[in-house]
């Protein structure tokens, strides 16, 4: 399938399906080297997302803290960019980030709940084992303040 066949069905999916259970588009502008993450909101407001970039290139970066799930405590990458239209959907349960490979890179977000300040946490990006391609990246000064995933006691179950 090529892109242009991707793009299509992709915007079919999201008028269809995701609009009716998504509620809140944001997005993030981010410089190379930034890394974003490693995010996650708690329940009982936890959130399913759908991400894409649409500018730029960034290599994001999943991690699962679900209990119980085949995949738990395992991370999986892939290189996203906006010339190349590709959507990874993230259930609750999974921490998020990303590193931008090049500057002005635009990740969009769709998400299932608003956001809440009290449930909004994360663990620091470079504590749960993930080889990330780059020693001194910038990082926000919340990101940089997320306890590592060693102090995390997840609420998230595999169902």
């Amino acid at each position: 399938m090529d892109c242009l066949q991707n793009f299509v069905l992709n915007r079919f999916f999201v008028r269809l399906v995701l609009a009716k259970i998504f509620l809140r588009f944001f997005f993030t502008v981010s410089r190379k080297n930034v890394i974003r993450g490693m995010h996650f909101q708690i329940p009982p407001k936890s959130q399913n997302k759908v991400i894409c970039c649409i500018s730029g290139k960034v290599l994001d970066v999943l991690f699962d803290l679900r209990k119980g799930s085949p995949t738990y405590l395992k991370s999986e990458s892939i290189e996203l960019a906006g010339n190349q239209p590709k959507m990874v959907f993230i259930p609750p349960g999974i921490a998020h980030g990303f590193l931008s490979l090049e500057d002005n890179s635009i990740m969009l977000y769709k998400v299932s709940q608003g956001y809440s300040r009290e449930l909004d946490q994360g663990i620091h990006w470079n504590s749960f084992g993930f080889d990330w391609p780059i020693n001194a990246p910038t990082t926000s000064e919340r990101d940089k303040q997320l306890p590592p995933f060693s102090d995390l006691v997840t609420p998230f179950i595999y169902h």
